[in-house]
């Protein structure tokens, strides 16, 4: 990245921050940590889920909220009236964290009821070297315990993205540069349509087009993300 580039990338962020803040982004996130996402299938047929959020100084729980997952949909990021107080308080949270304003540690934990035998349904292993194993699959666990792997949590939290034209088919999906959805087998934004995170963001640090607002959400939600974002040339 060129000095130049670097420059107009920072103030151009800085831009949107003056104007927009970090308001929407920081309750879309805070919502997938109370509507327990993360918990994936899991979440699916059970009786009650209970997330807990505390935030941790110095070691120590300074505030926690509780929140009923079940209550909170997965189709949008409106919070039930008895949340709705809880989730300002968290995002808020959140986006100051996210501005730079102070240092944030969350500890998040769910409390699912679930029936007795009932399946759970943790990551899998991607075991390379199928030799060494006579298993159709290898499931991921932490000390003997079954467990999510850290990728599959963030995915979950970060599948805030509804700014893409074909939500009202799927819903929120993860934010990735081309909106993929490997589970369909399909990217919701294609460079044609120049709605993807490349085009956007071309368009917007070279070309100066400044994005619909809903779009600089999107792009700068993909730099929190993070990744390689270079191309060849």
């Amino acid at each position: 990245m060129t000095p130049t580039i670097k420059k107009k990338l920072l103030d151009t962020v800085g831009g949107y921050v003056g104007t927009n803040g970090f308001g929407e982004l920081a309750r879309r996130y805070a919502s997938n940590l109370a509507n327990a996402r993360f918990l994936w299938r899991n979440r699916v047929g059970a009786e009650t889920v209970e997330v807990q959020v505390a935030h941790l100084v110095g070691g120590q729980a300074r505030n926690t909220w509780n929140f009923d997952a079940l209550s909170f949909s997965l189709r949008d990021f409106a919070a039930p009236p008895r949340g709705a107080a809880a989730l300002d308080e968290l995002a808020k949270l959140i986006s100051d964290g996210l501005a730079g304003q102070g240092h944030v540690l969350l500890q998040v934990t769910a409390y699912v009821r679930v029936g007795a035998g009932q399946e759970v349904f943790p990551s899998q292993e991607l075991i390379l070297d199928k030799g060494r194993s006579d298993k159709s699959k290898t499931l991921y666990a932490v000390d003997g315990t079954a467990g999510l792997h850290s990728q599959k949590v963030g995915n979950a939290i970060r599948t805030i993205d509804t700014w893409y034209p074909e939500v009202a088919e799927l819903g929120p999906i993860a934010v990735e540069p081309y909106g993929s959805v490997t589970t369909r087998g399909k990217a919701y934004r294609q460079p044609r349509k120049s709605d993807d995170f490349y085009s956007l963001l071309d368009n917007w640090i070279i070309k100066d087009k400044v994005p619909a607002t809903e779009q600089q959400h999107f792009v700068i939600a993909t730099l929190i993300r993070g990744g390689v974002f270079g191309e060849a040339g």
